[in-house]
């Protein structure tokens, strides 16, 4: 199973790094420029007209990725690899998320409406997705009785009482619907979205591998099986994270400044759903606030900006979403994105330590 992992990154990182550029010149040719508001930053004036929904690239990078470890796997070690259905609904929820993003852009693009789907379409099409996410999240119980999701909440593991399915449901939509627009939120300067994301998967990666050596399954075996954990299928989601992480590398490439591709609602809907996914999987809900800080700062930094601006008729930053005031008070845009992109190194190291620290304080 740890050379699936290894294949689905480096499968997804090949693919991204040769597939980005045959997407860039078919949008080029297509016409399927970004559009750039007027009342952002002058300097991103230049970026008018500059291929969008590069998405496509590392979602369809991620799922082949992901299938294709499968196969190579099999017929390397004769034993059969099968997709799991975490992994599965984790792609699914991905997918479909980008496809509500997909359409977002190309009625930005090719409908000249600046605004893409309407506010309640945009949301009614999150809102079946992640449903249908969380739903089929609770079925398909494994021999241990695991299924990919659990009721109750979850930090480094499941704690406290069940919640029922009704209100899982209703966490599930809340966790998607807030990362999905928060990676939305940091997608606003070249590269910074994807390279924070990369960070995210990679972390994801380890806790997967970390989760399956210490799984309940395998408790005869362990040191301490106080703390082990029940996730039906760890090693499998590290898998995605795996092919996740090669393939925004890969497409990071091409998205760093100056930016060849632009990832669009496309893109960045479906990386916070895939977070979101791999956070619920994998019982780790709310350290997903640590792991993806960048996200939830940027996020936050908006909700203030508005909250403010309501209440007093006074900002608190020049520009939000956060990248933007710190832009407008001088940082070069590669700065911005080099800092913000420790930001969120610091957020992943802290949010592993913790991760860490909880398992050992079971022992």
């Amino acid at each position: 199973m740890m050379k699936q992992i290894l294949f689905a990154g480096v499968i997804g990182l090949f693919l991204t790094l040769i597939g980005t550029p045959l997407l860039i010149k078919l949008l080029a040719r297509k016409g399927y420029g970004q559009y750039i508001r007027d009342d952002g930053p002058r300097e991103h004036a230049s970026k008018r007209g500059t291929p969008t929904m590069g998405g496509i690239a590392f979602i369809l990078a991620t799922i082949a990725a992901y299938f294709l470890s499968k196969l190579i796997t099999t017929w390397t070690t004769d034993k059969p690899a099968t997709p799991t259905f975490s992994g599965v609904l984790v792609l699914g929820l991905m997918g479909g998320m980008g496809l509500v993003g997909f359409l977002d852009d190309y009625i930005k693009i090719v409908k000249r409406r600046s605004l893409g789907l309407r506010a309640k379409a945009k949301m009614a099409g999150q809102l079946i997705v992640g449903i249908a996410f969380a739903v089929l999240a609770l079925q398909f119980a494994d021999a241990r009785g695991n299924t990919p999701a659990s009721t109750k909440l979850s930090f480094v593991q499941d704690f406290g009482w069940t919640i029922g399915p009704v209100l899982f449901v209703v966490w599930a939509i809340f966790m998607i619907l807030a990362m999905s627009n928060g990676v939305n939120l940091t997608d606003g300067l070249d590269g910074l979205a994807t390279g924070a994301s990369v960070l995210v998967f990679g972390a994801y990666t380890f806790i997967g591998v970390w989760q399956f050596q210490e799984s309940c399954a395998n408790a005869q075996t362990l040191t301490n099986p106080a703390a082990c954990y029940e996730v039906r299928d760890p090693l499998d989601l590290a898998v995605v994270s795996s092919a996740l992480m090669g393939a925004c590398l890969g497409f990071l490439w091409w998205n760093t400044s100056p930016a060849k591709i632009f990832m669009g609602d496309t893109g960045s809907l479906a990386l916070g759903g895939a977070l979101a996914g791999l956070a619920i999987c994998s019982r780790t809900e709310l350290l997903l606030a640590l792991l993806g800080g960048l996200f939830v700062l940027i996020t936050m930094s908006v909700v203030i900006q508005v909250g403010s601006f309501r209440l007093t008729g006074k900002r608190v930053f020049r520009m939000a979403p956060l990248q933007h005031h710190f832009e407008l008070k001088g940082w070069s845009e590669v700065l911005v994105v080099v800092r913000f992109w420790i930001i969120q190194g610091i957020c992943v190291i802290v949010g592993l330590g913790i991760f860490y620290a909880g398992w050992a304080a079971e022992k």
